[in-house]
């Protein structure tokens, strides 16, 4: 891979072209921080706050970061054609080993926020070898019901796009104080993302089907998410009890479970610093971080000097690294998670929910 991808690019997958955008470049032999947004947003919108608050410059200067946008979300993207068949979310998923090879990626840590939070638990599902991490914002792992389905057929047909998918960004209680954030996006979503194409996503997302996951050792052969996972959602935001149901059929030695208060539907727009902290924490619990790693971690030979300086810890780090952070020896060559629950009777665990209102 060459030194420096910096810049926008267009990559060819089995699906079509993906719009993929390269911060940085790859640092040694750590994992690309993969980046996917929500329905009705693109990486800029999504993620610009989260990217350029100072705090994350601290972590994005130790890994080259890939923003990913979906099919036809980008700025300045051409409407598709009369006709176009959009991806479904499975093919979505399916579209990204092409952007992992294409940059020689050996793997990934994923942030996803709604639609891409579903998006990239189905790429760590079907391709778990090429996932390490995901920071999961929002996600919703149930299809819709028949309720649901017809509310939103309702809604399509009494309110205009951009504010049938601010009902799905924000919490009632930001729409209600219309809020200068959510004219903001409104506005945005309205004149910055094609209308045509966003429709098309729209609709697919809501035609998504059950990521099928159970915690192990529920049912036989349960399927689930082998990599470390941070599930993360706002107080009173409308993807809080989807966030709640996916903690329950993750393995709660491998999640973590972090409620933000006053961060609404956004939390990585609302409260970008906070977010940088817990992702910090997760980033130390897999290995990467100079701050008491077990013995087991320093042996793999990618965690020499590790990727986060105990220095970037704040206050607000330190006050809280026994409650977010412990880890378990690796069972292989690459580092796991660590443990956030507070039972252990197997079947019967529980992680704990941390409420970060400081």
């Amino acid at each position: 891979m060459p030194e420096c991808w910096d810049g926008e690019h267009d990559i060819e997958t089995p699906y079509g072209l993906l719009h993929v955008v390269i911060r940085g470049s790859p640092k040694g032999n750590r994992p690309a921080i993969l980046t996917y947004h929500d329905v009705g947003l693109n990486h800029k919108l999504c993620f610009n706050t989260f990217f350029n608050s100072e705090d994350m410059q601290e972590i994005t200067k130790h890994f080259v970061v890939c923003h990913v946008d979906a099919p036809g979300q980008q700025v300045g993207a051409s409407q598709f054609p009369q006709g176009y068949q959009y991806p479904s979310m499975e093919q979505l998923a399916a579209m990204l080993p092409s952007v992992v090879q294409h940059f020689g990626f050996k793997y990934v840590i994923g942030i996803g926020v709604g639609a891409g939070a579903y998006v990239l638990a189905k790429f760590a599902l079907i391709f778990p070898d090429l996932v390490e991490g995901l920071v999961l914002m929002n996600i919703d792992p149930n299809s819709k019901g028949w309720i649901d389905w017809a509310a939103t057929k309702l809604s399509g047909l009494t309110s205009t796009l951009p504010d049938t998918v601010l009902s799905h960004l924000f919490s009632q209680e930001e729409l209600m104080n219309n809020s200068e954030l959510v004219q903001s996006y409104r506005q945005q979503i309205g004149n910055v993302v094609n209308q045509a194409n966003l429709q098309l996503f729209w609709n697919m997302y809501n035609s998504r089907r059950d990521l099928d996951i159970n915690r192990p050792g529920t049912v036989p052969n349960a399927r689930t998410l082998r990599c470390p996972v941070m599930l993360v959602v706002g107080d009173n935001a409308p993807a809080e009890d989807g966030v709640v149901e996916c903690n329950s059929k993750l393995d709660p030695t491998t999640t973590t479970f972090l409620k933000m208060a006053d961060s609404g539907g956004l939390p990585q727009v609302t409260q970008p610093g906070k977010l940088t902290e817990a992702f910090k924490y997760f980033l130390q619990g897999m290995g990467y971080s100079s701050v008491s790693l077990p013995v087991a971690y320093l042996k793999d030979r990618r965690l020499s000097g590790g990727a986060v300086p105990s220095a970037s810890m704040t206050r607000l780090a330190r006050s809280r690294t026994a409650s977010l952070t412990s880890a378990s020896s690796a069972e292989g060559g690459r580092p796991q998670a660590c443990t956030h629950s507070e039972s252990s009777d197997g079947l019967g665990q529980v992680n704990h929910t941390m409420e970060v209102s400081c």
